[in-house]
């Protein structure tokens, strides 16, 4: 069920809205549900001290067919 929010803002703040809608092609409702979604879910759990951010990286390159020995050899030629 939806139901009407008003929300008082400040001007600048509310073009500063409209114009990441636009650019992101999302309503500025949407936009404010998916903010409400993310602060009300469960903190990401840290990967032996890694950051959430860093975190969400992990398995990024899975299927690449890259592999840490591709990147080792890669920073080897880069700074030797």
């Amino acid at each position: 069920m939806h139901t009407k929010l008003t929300l008082r803002l400040e001007e600048e703040l509310i073009r500063k809205a409209k114009r990441f809608s636009k650019i992101s092609g999302k309503s500025i409702s949407r936009t404010v549900a998916d903010y409400f979604e993310k602060v009300d879910a469960p903190p990401p759990k840290e990967i032996e001290g890694i950051t959430p951010k860093v975190a969400s990286l992990k398995g990024i390159l899975k299927g690449t067919g890259i592999e840490e020995k591709d990147y080792t050899r890669h920073l080897e030629e880069k700074h030797f």
